[in-house]
């Protein structure tokens, strides 16, 4: 199983297939507007400045699965994300990320080791080129810590 494997509706309602991110580096991070961790949008929208270049992408999917902190539309919360925090990364329809419910992709990343639900929002799964899960890092983890951009730097080099 690869992440290459699974097609999702954007934000904007179409249908876009993983594949297209083949031989890239992906950080997929489940993302929510009225979070404490939302300010993160900041920062993943510079790591994806900082590496897309080189093979990189961000790619947020929205979920209310935490505390409710996610009610908006697929409208709305892209008008959020470009208006207050520039995001141009790609963006993905809400979807349910925990539980009997969760989307088949989170069914995929939360498969890989360590295994386990996905704790909040702003998780992040580090995929390699190959499609496969390499690293996964907490809420806690902001985009520009140490630990994840050398994951993602050692990612790229691979």
């Amino acid at each position: 199983m690869s992440l290459h494997e699974f097609t999702v509706k954007t934000i904007l309602g179409e249908e876009r297939s993983l594949g297209d991110f083949r031989g890239k580096v992906v950080l997929v991070v489940n993302v929510a507007s009225e979070c404490g961790y939302t300010p993160q949008y900041a920062g993943l929208e510079r790591l994806h400045e900082r590496f897309e270049g080189k093979g990189f992408a961000v790619l947020g999917f929205p979920s209310n699965d935490y505390g409710a902190q996610e009610p908006g539309t697929d409208q709305e919360i892209a008008t959020f994300c470009t208006s207050k925090y520039g995001v141009k990364f790609p963006m993905f329809s809400k979807i349910p990320v925990k539980g009997s419910g969760k989307h088949p992709l989170y069914a995929f990343l939360t498969q890989a080791a360590p295994a386990g639900e996905v704790k909040w929002n702003f998780e992040k799964f580090l995929v390699g080129k190959d499609g496969t899960v390499i690293g996964r890092f907490p809420s806690s983890v902001e985009p520009e810590d140490t630990k994840l951009v050398q994951a993602i730097e050692e990612a790229l080099a691979r």
